[in-house]
Protein backbone atom coordinates (compact mmCIF):
# COMPACT_ATOMS: atom_id res chain seq x y z
CA UNK A 1 0.00 0.00 0.00
CA UNK A 2 2.78 2.44 0.89
CA UNK A 3 4.62 1.57 -2.32
CA UNK A 4 1.61 2.43 -4.49
CA UNK A 5 1.25 5.78 -2.72
CA UNK A 6 4.88 6.63 -3.49
CA UNK A 7 4.55 5.64 -7.14
CA UNK A 8 1.32 7.63 -7.45
CA UNK A 9 3.05 10.71 -6.01
CA UNK A 10 5.92 10.23 -8.45
CA UNK A 11 3.51 9.96 -11.37
CA UNK A 12 1.51 13.07 -10.37
CA UNK A 13 4.64 15.19 -9.92
CA UNK A 14 4.98 17.35 -13.04
CA UNK A 15 7.33 20.01 -14.27
CA UNK A 16 6.25 23.69 -14.20
CA UNK A 17 5.91 23.73 -18.01
CA UNK A 18 3.45 20.84 -17.88
CA UNK A 19 1.50 22.49 -15.07
CA UNK A 20 0.90 25.64 -17.12
CA UNK A 21 -0.26 23.54 -20.06
CA UNK A 22 -2.78 21.62 -17.93
CA UNK A 23 -4.14 24.71 -16.14
CA UNK A 24 -4.86 26.53 -19.38
CA UNK A 25 -7.61 29.11 -18.97
CA UNK A 26 -10.43 29.60 -21.41
CA UNK A 27 -9.72 32.05 -24.26
CA UNK A 28 -12.08 33.73 -26.70
CA UNK A 29 -11.56 35.94 -29.76
CA UNK A 30 -14.00 38.74 -30.49
CA UNK A 31 -14.54 42.34 -31.57
CA UNK A 32 -14.34 45.33 -29.22
CA UNK A 33 -17.70 47.15 -29.25
CA UNK A 34 -17.15 49.67 -26.44
CA UNK A 35 -14.22 51.35 -24.69
CA UNK A 36 -16.16 54.03 -22.78
CA UNK A 37 -15.17 52.76 -19.33
CA UNK A 38 -11.77 53.20 -17.73
CA UNK A 39 -9.58 50.05 -18.02
CA UNK A 40 -12.58 48.05 -19.28
CA UNK A 41 -13.59 46.97 -22.76
CA UNK A 42 -16.72 45.23 -23.98
CA UNK A 43 -15.98 42.37 -26.37
CA UNK A 44 -18.68 40.74 -28.49
CA UNK A 45 -18.19 37.07 -29.37
CA UNK A 46 -20.10 35.52 -32.26
CA UNK A 47 -20.90 31.85 -31.73
CA UNK A 48 -22.07 29.53 -34.50
CA UNK A 49 -23.92 26.38 -33.54
CA UNK A 50 -25.98 23.87 -35.49
CA UNK A 51 -29.64 23.69 -34.48
CA UNK A 52 -30.28 20.35 -32.75
CA UNK A 53 -33.35 19.49 -34.83
CA UNK A 54 -33.05 21.40 -38.10
CA UNK A 55 -29.24 21.26 -38.45
CA UNK A 56 -29.12 24.85 -39.68
CA UNK A 57 -26.18 26.91 -38.46
CA UNK A 58 -27.42 29.59 -36.08
CA UNK A 59 -25.47 32.67 -35.00
CA UNK A 60 -25.66 34.08 -31.51
CA UNK A 61 -23.75 36.93 -29.91
CA UNK A 62 -22.62 37.38 -26.33
CA UNK A 63 -20.87 40.33 -24.73
CA UNK A 64 -18.03 39.97 -22.23
CA UNK A 65 -16.48 42.67 -20.05
CA UNK A 66 -12.68 42.47 -20.05
CA UNK A 67 -9.95 44.27 -18.12
CA UNK A 68 -7.65 46.42 -20.29
CA UNK A 69 -4.89 47.77 -18.03
CA UNK A 70 -3.27 50.17 -20.55
CA UNK A 71 -6.50 51.20 -22.33
CA UNK A 72 -4.81 50.08 -25.57
CA UNK A 73 -7.80 48.49 -27.34
CA UNK A 74 -10.05 50.56 -29.58
CA UNK A 75 -13.54 50.01 -31.00
CA UNK A 76 -13.45 47.56 -33.91
CA UNK A 77 -10.23 45.80 -32.89
CA UNK A 78 -10.15 42.00 -32.91
CA UNK A 79 -8.85 40.91 -29.51
CA UNK A 80 -8.14 37.73 -27.56
CA UNK A 81 -9.44 37.66 -23.98
CA UNK A 82 -8.61 35.16 -21.25
CA UNK A 83 -10.57 34.02 -18.22
CA UNK A 84 -9.51 35.66 -14.94
CA UNK A 85 -10.63 35.96 -11.37
CA UNK A 86 -13.66 38.20 -10.74
CA UNK A 87 -12.54 41.83 -10.89
CA UNK A 88 -15.97 43.45 -10.51
CA UNK A 89 -19.65 42.57 -10.74
CA UNK A 90 -19.48 41.79 -14.47
CA UNK A 91 -15.76 41.68 -15.28
CA UNK A 92 -14.26 38.15 -15.32
CA UNK A 93 -11.97 38.37 -18.35
CA UNK A 94 -8.69 40.14 -19.12
CA UNK A 95 -7.25 41.37 -22.40
CA UNK A 96 -4.60 38.93 -23.61
CA UNK A 97 -3.58 40.48 -26.93
CA UNK A 98 -4.83 42.61 -29.79
CA UNK A 99 -5.01 40.27 -32.78
CA UNK A 100 -5.84 42.88 -35.44
CA UNK A 101 -6.19 46.64 -35.26
CA UNK A 102 -9.26 48.28 -36.73
CA UNK A 103 -8.61 50.46 -39.76
CA UNK A 104 -11.72 52.53 -38.99
CA UNK A 105 -10.68 53.97 -35.66
CA UNK A 106 -7.57 56.08 -35.45
CA UNK A 107 -5.92 56.84 -32.11
CA UNK A 108 -7.34 59.91 -30.43
CA UNK A 109 -4.85 62.78 -30.56
CA UNK A 110 -5.20 66.19 -29.00
CA UNK A 111 -5.38 68.96 -31.56
CA UNK A 112 -3.68 72.24 -30.81
CA UNK A 113 -5.21 75.37 -32.25
CA UNK A 114 -2.72 78.00 -33.38
CA UNK A 115 -3.79 81.53 -34.20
Amino acid sequence: MAETTITTAEVTATTPAETTATTRRNEKVGIVVSTKMQKTIVVEIEMRKAHPKYKRVMKSNKKFYAHDEQNSARVGDVVRIREARPLSKLKRWSLEEIVRRSSLSEPVTTKTVTK
